[in-house]
């Protein structure tokens, strides 16, 4: 293909002369209307990622002797952005002068959320999860991100069926997920098996019983510690799952304790499932195993602002900012989202096992997640401010 040479010429060279001027005449004569304050555009950006809202407690159900139902609204706005269910929040508090998050699965449903409601279910065990059954009232105020998480169905990704393992608090998300297939946003058939020690320790029940008779998911309880008629015996087996699934065409999702992850990991071993067809919900990196830990040194830099607080062997320097009450990013405190990615500037320490979810660069470049990072040294590390 020819292209034709352009000469340019005498009049070129006068209209590129003229081209300042006229602009000039073109924006002295528009309207002198002044531009708008709101945009909708940004509006609608805000209501879909508010980041941070903050919230009260609206009401509280028990569900079992160790597990708390908290229903929040929005004090801020008229409803919680959508979300996929299986996704969490991270609620923040302050207790005795210590600021405080953790990450919490959902158990309603997206639908639920536009109604300016938003369920926890949060079990008696550690700092904050304890504070939250024992002493929370109605009306107390927190602040809470927006959800995240990847922990949820994916239609290119898994299969039709899912077959989802709780234990424990764990059951949670798959609520959320049972509701959303209910109200039509979510299309799987769902096969639900939900261990505890006892009936009584089996939250939620009544709710998945009516979801059940409804035909929505199907559910097999199991019991550790009790011989009940209808409910199966034990612990979730590579026998039992053979029993009610074809397992090669099942993405699994588990989401419980530790301890519960192990055991269904190696019950699915003699399978070769891929990787992607076993889901795990992260759980919190909390202190680790160390006898007579150490303390040392943190300097942290948040902007101009500078703190030299102790950090101990055993917990994360995120655990040690949050006793100090240094106001941390942090979402799922599990080495995965990345929110409370900061710089290394000096110190040795290490990361906790299966939970290093940096990228190469980070790890060249001196890039850490003080949720899942240990102190071994004297530490020194730059923290990105909190939203």
């Amino acid at each position: 293909m020819k292209f034709q040479k352009q000469i340019f010429g005498f009049m070129d060279m006068l209209r590129f002369k003229e081209l300042v001027p006229n602009r000039r005449k073109a924006l002295a004569s528009g309207a002198d209307t002044p531009l708008p304050k709101r945009y909708r555009v940004n509006e609608l950006a805000k209501a879909l990622h508010p980041g941070r809202m903050q919230v009260e407690v609206a009401a509280l159900r028990p569900l079992t002797d160790g597990m708390t139902e908290l229903t929040f609204r929005r004090t801020d706005a008229d409803a919680f952005p959508f979300f996929r269910a299986g996704q969490y929040v991270s609620l923040q508090g302050t207790v005795a002068d210590s600021v405080v998050s953790r990450p919490y699965s959902i158990s309603s449903s997206p639908r639920e959320a536009l109604e300016n409601k938003l369920t926890l279910g949060v079990e008696n065990a550690g700092f904050f999860s304890g504070y939250l059954n024992r002493e929370v009232k109605v009306g107390d105020r927190f602040l809470m991100t927006e959800p995240a998480g990847e922990f949820h169905y994916e239609t290119l990704r898994d299969k039709p069926q899912i077959a989802c393992i709780a234990g424990g608090s764990g059951i949670t998300p798959f609520l959320s997920m049972a509701k959303s297939r209910k109200e039509g946003d979510e299309s799987y058939e769902m096969i639900l098996f939900y261990g505890a020690r006892d009936e009584a320790h089996l939250a939620y029940k009544a709710e998945l019983d009516a979801l059940a008779a409804e035909g929505t998911i199907k559910v097999v309880y199991l019991l550790s510690d009790e011989t009940r008629e209808g409910y199966e015996h034990g612990f979730v087996t590579a026998a039992l799952l053979s029993r009610y699934l074809s397992i090669p065409d099942v993405t699994f999702f588990l989401c419980g304790p530790a301890a519960m992850y192990e055991f269904v990991g190696k019950e699915l071993e003699p399978f070769a499932l891929p990787r992607k067809a076993v889901r795990r919900d992260a759980a919190c990196c909390g202190n680790r195993a160390v006898e007579n830990p150490r303390t040392f040194s943190l300097t942290v830099h948040i902007r101009d602002k500078v703190w030299n607080i102790p950090a101990r062997e055993d917990e994360t320097l995120l655990a040690a900012m949050e006793r100090a009450g240094i106001p941390a990013p942090n979402k799922c405190r599990a080495g995965g989202c990345g929110y409370c990615h900061s710089q290394w500037l000096a110190g040795e320490y290490t990361v906790a096992e299966g939970r290093d979810g940096r990228r190469l660069a980070d790890r060249k470049f001196g890039g850490i997640h003080p949720c899942v990072t240990y102190p071994q040294s004297d530490m020194e590390i730059d923290v990105p401010p909190a939203e």
